[in-house]
């Protein structure tokens, strides 16, 4: 049967990409993904979560629920949820969250968006840039 199954709870793992696995493509799916191997290309896409392993590299474009990397990730992510980069994980492209965690000893160098961004405070000065807006 093909389709989503009603009831699969999104943190349980469905799919596991194995640490003597090469993937190259898409792939989507309605539960959680791991991967552990190499995802040469692509995108991995789920209404669950993704979690990228200490020995990953993943070179695809992530999009989830919630992403926790502590693998290395080169491609874009978006975490309707949140997006954590453990001590050991290492990103390279741009993200949109709902959330960001990026601990002590990761890396991430590229643009970071949040959704539902709160309205700035104003300080009773505009400045010049805020006038022409």
């Amino acid at each position: 049967m093909l389709g989503r199954i009603r009831g699969t709870p999104v943190d349980k793992v469905e799919t596991f990409i194995g640490p003597n696995t090469n993937f190259k493509g898409t792939l989507i799916c309605d539960g959680s993904v791991r991967i552990d191997g190499v995802c040469d290309e692509g995108l991995i896409k789920t209404v669950g979560n993704i979690v990228v392993g200490p020995e990953a590299k993943v070179a695809a474009n992530l999009e989830a629920e919630n992403v926790s990397v502590s693998g290395a990730v080169t491609g874009n992510i978006t975490a309707l949820g949140r997006l954590e980069i453990l001590s050991s994980g290492k990103v390279w492209g741009d993200v949109i969250v709902g959330s960001f965690l990026l601990d002590e000893e990761a890396f991430f160098k590229g643009k970071l968006t949040m959704k539902d961004e709160p309205e700035r405070p104003h300080f009773g000065r505009e400045t010049n840039s805020e006038k022409s807006t």
